[in-house]
């Protein structure tokens, strides 16, 4: 059976759970000509399909990210397709595969903020979690946590104490004093109290 068949979309269910089993067995059995069919399809003229195809192949990335991560350019270049549930779930795939392609996933990263200035939150957060991710890794870290710090700048306030929790890990003596900065700047835009708080503890953590 083509693994096109075994899709939400292709039995007419909408619950998604055999999207996640089907990603399982995949990873199971490392099923490279599943994947690159899946890859194939993101591109059907049935939109229900490729949204599908995405949400299975980031399930992949969820559980082993190498076994998607050869396909990066191909979730690269659907990011300025039109369908908006592909492109969030191609974001979702690049974020689940930036530590295993870090040079390239840095190299598109203007695009990638780009896509996520004007797409869903969902969109922005894995934005987000790719440049964390990326200011991780020495190597990448100046470029990547600049572009972060803008973000942080620029985000809305709802999102911005998750942002700030998630990029704790990262945060060092060469780049605490930006940090703080950019959190104390933004406070007093942040109106619901349990989202200042959580930015206020975290402040005097730091």
């Amino acid at each position: 059976m083509s693994v096109i068949e075994k899709l939400d979309s292709s039995i007419g269910r909408r619950d998604e759970a055999p999207n996640e089993t089907l990603a399982e067995q995949i990873v199971k059995k490392s099923d490279f000509k599943a994947i690159n069919e899946l890859v194939a399809n993101l591109t059907n003229r049935d939109k229900n399909i490729q949204s599908d195809c995405i949400k299975v192949l980031y399930e992949i990335g969820y559980r082993k990210p190498a076994l998607i991560a050869p396909h990066h350019k191909e979730f690269l270049a659907l990011l300025s397709n039109k369908n908006n549930r592909l492109v969030l779930g191609v974001m979702t795939a690049l974020d689940m595969i930036t530590l295993e392609q870090p040079k390239r996933i840095l190299e598109a990263l203007l695009k990638i903020i780009a896509v996520a200035d004007e797409g869903s939150v969902i969109t922005r957060d894995h934005a987000v979690g790719i440049m964390i991710k990326l200011a991780s890794m020495k190597q990448y870290a100046g470029k990547a946590f600049a572009l972060l710090i803008e973000q942080l700048k620029n985000c809305p306030t709802n999102q911005l104490p998750m942002y700030a929790e998630n990029a704790l890990p990262i945060i060092n003596e060469e780049n605490k004093a930006l940090f703080i900065k950019t959190l104390s700047s933004r406070l007093d835009e942040v109106k619901k109290a349990s989202k200042r708080k959580r930015i206020e503890k975290l402040l005097k953590l730091l």
